[in-house]
């Protein structure tokens, strides 16, 4: 949120508590943010970034998602999240499971494979040739248009990793995951088609 404040952009922050349980956030990130509930902060947007973990019952505000694009910043830990049995077998990917629970939605993986402090750390403007590059998966180009958008305004190249059914080669112990501190869009091409999928029975 704090990038996209530094690039111009309005935000409407949510938790689980409650708006007012976001006031010092609030007032230390300054006029360009206010607090609401979920359903307000994705009713609110033109887009919508989820940064919480899946749940195999969704909770997630999904009358007021319908049509937007939402960027979901999850990554899967069952370490953290249980053992989800589709996504253990391969079935379906954890952002394709969030689709399918957000299904009038355009849902894209987006920032999944830096840690935010990097965003500043590692930008650099538009043809550097050490640039950082970030992945994008989705079943939506226009969703992986506006995370392009993105990532070009914060400092980053673009590989997109689309679709959905793609999106674990970004994901946890995955080369272009181990990589996160700095990879170029050639280094991050080359990552994502090392990738090896893990099943579990």
């Amino acid at each position: 949120m704090r990038a996209a404040i530094g690039n111009g952009y309005e935000v409407v922050i949510a938790n689980s508590r409650g708006p007012e349980t976001l006031k010092n956030l609030i007032n230390e990130l300054g006029t360009s943010a206010r607090a609401a509930t979920a359903a307000g902060a994705a009713e609110a947007g033109d887009f919508v970034v989820v940064a919480v973990p899946l749940k195999l019952v969704n909770d997630m505000p999904v009358e007021q998602l319908a049509g937007k694009i939402v960027l979901d910043t999850n990554n899967y830990m069952p370490w953290r999240d249980g053992h989800f049995p589709m996504i253990d077998s391969g079935e379906m990917t954890v952002h394709e499971l969030r689709q399918m629970q957000l299904p009038a939605s355009k849902v894209a993986k987006a920032f999944t494979h830096i840690q935010a402090p990097r965003l500043f750390i590692s930008a650099r403007p538009a043809g550097d040739p050490d640039r950082h590059a970030l992945s994008v998966s989705s079943n939506f180009p226009e969703a992986v248009e506006l995370v392009t958008r993105l990532y070009d305004q914060f400092g980053f190249d673009t590989v997109d990793n689309s679709p959905l059914s793609e999106s674990w080669r970004s994901g946890p112990g995955q080369p272009a995951w181990v990589a996160h501190m700095h990879q170029t869009r050639a280094e991050l091409i080359t990552n994502l088609a090392m990738a090896r999928r893990n099943i579990r029975a």
